[in-house]
């Protein structure tokens, strides 16, 4: 059957682990018949889907038969993001990511269950986290240490500049958290003798124009091709397991996510048998 709208539901949760209202908006397809393989996707920054135009998005891949049936969650971020979002246990120097681990809580013990309450149906499908920026690395963080939850991250020009140290105070590459975090990793999750986890890296050429290193490329870049290096030092292969998308004009805004939100979403969950 043709799944061709969205439902858009918002929905406000009271966090006992954050301590606080959690506000998230559920985009589910219409007439689900009730013996769809459903896939789920979680995107931090939920407060910016009308902006991202998330809902026009999927209606458009529904109606071209080109999208598995997805049960998208938008997270709507708190006032103050920058607490919240970040690495587990392992703030910046200025102490953002103070409460990502809580965050990380919040996700696995409260929403997940809250998810498969509200739908009735089990998610038996693909399950992924996106997000865009500093909402890019909280997800690849999430994903990246539970991989028995997650099949996939979606990072669109993510902060992966994030580190310990100030430019100012000694800086050097081996400062970025989310580096270091890989880096430091015993081993990664297998199926079948092959790494499980997949990633979605996506910059733009504009994201900034910030080169600490003066090789005439930009740090969003550099960060994020030194992201996929770790990544296959791990045993991670590309194409297999790493996929990167560089967007020349693309800038740090939701515009730029907006337009290549459907590639994504198609190297996520696309049909198999799609036009």
């Amino acid at each position: 059957m043709l799944l061709s709208k969205v439902a858009r539901t918002p929905h406000s949760m009271k966090s006992a682990v954050l301590k606080r209202e959690v506000l998230i908006d559920l985009f589910i397809p219409n007439n689900l018949l009730g013996n769809e393989i459903l896939n789920l996707l979680l995107l931090n920054d939920g407060q910016d889907a009308t902006a991202l135009g998330l809902e026009q998005t999927l209606n458009g891949l529904y109606e071209k038969n080109r999208l598995e049936s997805l049960v998208l969650v938008a997270i709507h971020a708190p006032e103050n993001r920058t607490r919240e979002y970040g690495i587990a246990g392992a703030p910046d120097f200025l102490n953002r990511g103070a409460s990502a681990n809580l965050y990380r809580d919040f996700i696995l013990t409260e929403l997940l269950p809250y998810i498969q309450e509200q739908l009735g149906m089990p998610i038996l499908g693909k399950k992924g986290f996106a997000g865009c920026s500093l909402g890019g690395i909280s997800a690849f963080d999430i994903v990246w240490n539970n991989a028995e939850y997650f099949d996939f991250a979606g990072v669109f020009s993510g902060a992966f500049w994030w580190r310990k140290k100030d430019l100012k105070d000694g800086y050097t590459d081996e400062d970025r958290i989310v580096h270091q975090m890989i880096q430091e990793a015993s081993s990664v999750p297998e199926i079948g003798g092959s790494p499980k986890l997949k990633f979605w890296l996506m910059t733009g050429t504009e994201d900034e124009t910030a080169d600490r290193n003066h090789n005439l490329i930009i740090d969003s870049i550099d960060d994020t091709i030194d992201i996929i290096k770790a990544l296959l030092k791990k045993g991670y292969q590309r194409p297999e397991n790493i996929t990167y998308y560089e967007m020349v004009g693309g800038k740090h805004n939701v515009e730029t996510w907006s337009s290549v939100m459907p590639t994504f979403l198609c190297w996520a969950f696309g049909r198999k048998n799609a036009l």
